[in-house]
């Protein structure tokens, strides 16, 4: 299966539970790779602003406030459900369009500056997706661009992966994503994408971030609703995805009682045209 087969569709059916999970973690200021993406990109009141691979608006919202009163922020993604979860928010001064972004349906140097929260590395052609960041940018905007990646690795999680493994089939990997994964994780690499994208210039830093976890029970809820473990889930019977969440709550709750730490790594891309 193709890469832009497979995400639209897992991405439509969990768009709700993503964007609660990604706005949760933003206002408690723990996303701090996608927060980094706003920074660098330095929106400003009247600057228009191309956010790649929106989701459901979690970036999007908050470039808005930004570009208030007289700016846009416009939000492309290519599963449909993620673009109606953003569209319900209402966003003044944002508009929300679904769109492949390795062919961008916007005239050459349209915007002031673009981002992208998290979504470069699902793309199946990573030099036409930067390709096109470029040229719809105008001479000097700023593009940013935040990948998770491995980061250390944690009791809770390497728990959860054992379950995953014990009750679940394993995640179908796109056939047309291999240099694309490569790439953005390595900083190097990445970079050096950027630069023959046609981006004047391009930095990568590694920024890790801290999230805390309520409960066993909100860590397995949000981790279920993620496309990694979605896609597990969403291959085998009811009874078997109940069978998954009890065990792994359960064993995470005598393992971990209270509050859950886990620590992730995102790289982030900061690139000029």
């Amino acid at each position: 299966m193709k890469a832009n087969e497979l995400y639209p569709s897992v991405f439509s059916r969990h768009a709700a539970a993503y964007a609660r999970r990604v706005d949760q973690i933003m206002a408690r200021g723990e996303a701090r790779g996608r927060q980094r993406v706003i920074d660098l990109v330095a929106a400003r009141p009247g600057m228009r602003i191309l956010d790649l691979a929106c989701g459901p608006g979690n970036l999007t919202a908050r470039l808005a406030a930004l570009v208030a009163p007289r700016g846009e922020v416009v939000g492309v993604d290519l599963a449909p459900g993620m673009i109606a979860v953003a569209r319900d928010r209402e966003l003044p001064n944002a508009r929300f369009e679904v769109m492949d972004i390795e062919a961008l349906a916007f005239g050459d140097g349209s915007f002031d500056g673009a981002t992208c929260g998290h979504g470069m590395q699902f793309v199946p052609h990573l030099d036409r997706a930067l390709s096109e960041s470029r040229r719809v940018l105008k001479r000097g905007a700023r593009f940013a661009a935040s990948i998770p990646v491995d980061g250390p690795a944690e009791d809770a999680r390497q728990l959860l992966d054992r379950l995953l493994d014990r009750h679940l089939p394993p995640a179908p990997t796109p056939v047309d994503q291999g240099v694309t994964r490569r790439t953005v994780s390595d900083p190097r690499l990445f970079a050096g994408a950027a630069l023959k994208g046609g981006f004047n210039s391009a930095v990568v830093e590694q920024i890790d971030e801290t999230v805390v976890w309520p409960s066993a029970d909100e860590f397995v809820a949000q981790i279920t609703g993620w496309w990694a473990c979605a896609t597990r889930l969403e291959g085998v019977d009811e009874q078997r995805r109940q069978a998954f969440v009890t065990e792994a709550t359960e064993a995470l709750r005598r393992e971990h009682p209270g509050a859950i730490e886990t620590t992730a790594r995102n790289l982030v891309l900061y690139a000029v045209a």
